[in-house]
């Protein structure tokens, strides 16, 4: 079977991503719920959120794994041990006690999650490896459609599970699910080497050239804005959801389940999308979609008691919108990655828009507080605008993916 016919590439992929999603969903969204039921404070729940420290700085050490990788080969062995080493910290968990060794939790739940951005790291090389141009954009909405499925389970059927079997059992199960996601792995035998010349290196220095090729300061540009005209809509719509009196097991279903079913959905159909309009037109027509998302929730935040109906259909909207972008976003990125560098320069990207995405979520806050919802949906939609004016004039005509 020719490389172009082998269709395992794509399961491949995407059980990858659900892999390293569903502990990292479970753990830094349901094991806060956990720790509230138990009564631990406010502060200690918010320390939680420093296991996501690793995915913030994983570009540190992603030089490492592409100077020492050479090909499909050696990819595959840093995703299987980094997986494997994964699945062994949230064993070694499972012994541990939430409410006598909090801080021995913490500290392991930062140790799994540098294991899961390392593998992250070598799969986004291995997925710009096996890739052809023209798989792209499939082989991202798999990216992103594994990461959405991943967090739906990890903070909806495992919560469930949870329930059922407690703590240690159910982290047992946890880690299962983490190695038997990597199977399919075993099973894509194509072999690709990654072209790099002769004692290339990629040091601090040659990620600083990275920043100076022609037309990169746009690209940076456009990830620091992509996000920013509906990232802010997303975050506040649970607080926006609980002021509409709807309440906690209502609003999980809302936006965990119905929302990241849509943002899954959304993804598989981007790939399709892109595939027949090219990367330029499909982020035209996403940045003019957020307009209408930021849009719609302006007008219904300003509604006094807006339908069921009304509200289902911004959730719909604005998780829809989230998930394609994220398509267009990883599919663009892997276009300017440098040759031996692949790995560095796609974790650089996505870094980028996280922290942008992260500096927008947290302002979001203050300015609702300071203006409402329908101020804070307003500037989305000016975000929005510059967004979509970035959009046009930074991405270049690009061929069909």
């Amino acid at each position: 079977m020719t490389e172009s016919k082998n269709w395992k590439k794509f399961p491949t992929l995407f059980s990858l991503y659900i892999a390293q999603s569903v502990p990292m969903s479970f753990f830094s969204t349901v094991v806060p719920v956990i720790m509230r039921q138990e009564n631990y404070s406010l502060e200690s729940i918010g320390l939680l959120q420093l296991v996501k420290l690793p995915w913030i700085i994983k570009f540190l050490w992603a030089p490492f794994i592409d100077n020492h990788s050479r090909n499909t080969k050696d990819l595959k062995k840093w995703i299987v041990l980094s997986e494997v080493f994964y699945a062994i910290v949230i064993c070694s968990i499972a012994f541990l006690n939430l409410q006598t060794d909090f801080t021995l939790i913490v500290v392991l739940m930062v140790i799994a999650f540098t294991a899961s951005a390392t593998q992250d790291i070598a799969t986004d090389a291995f997925a710009i490896l096996i890739l052809k141009k023209e798989e792209r954009s499939l082989g991202n909405s798999m990216q992103t459609a594994g990461s959405f499925l991943g967090a739906l389970l990890g903070t909806g059927v495992l919560l469930i599970a949870y329930s059922f079997f407690g703590w240690s059992v159910f982290l047992f199960i946890l880690a299962g699910f983490v190695l038997f996601a990597i199977i399919p792995l075993k099973f894509y035998k194509i072999s690709r080497t990654i072209e790099k010349r002769p004692g290339y290196r990629v040091t601090l220095p040659e990620i600083g050239r990275f920043f100076k090729q022609p037309g990169i300061p746009k690209r940076v540009l456009l990830l620091v804005f992509y996000y920013s005209g509906f990232i802010g809509v997303l975050t506040m719509l649970k607080p926006l959801l609980v002021d509409l009196g709807y309440n906690i097991k209502q609003i999980g279903f809302m936006s965990g389940i119905v929302g990241t079913s849509i943002a899954t959905g959304s993804a598989l159909l981007a790939g399709l999308v892109l595939k027949k309009t090219g990367i330029k037109p499909a982020a035209i027509l996403l940045s003019l979609v957020g307009i209408s998302a930021a849009s719609y929730f302006w007008w219904l935040s300003g509604i006094n008691a807006p339908t069921l109906f009304m509200v289902y259909a911004g959730i719909i909207l604005i998780w829809g919108t989230y998930g394609a972008s994220s398509v267009i976003i990883y599919t663009s990125s892997m276009e300017v990655v440098r040759p031996g560098a692949a790995g560095t320069d796609f974790t650089m990207q996505i870094v980028i828009t996280h922290i942008s995405s992260l500096a927008v979520a947290v302002s979001s806050g203050k300015i609702a507080d300071t203006i409402g919802y329908q101020g804070l949906f307003g500037v989305e939609i000016i975000l929005g605008i510059i967004t979509l004016a970035i959009v046009i004039f930074t991405l270049p005509k690009t061929t069909r993916k």
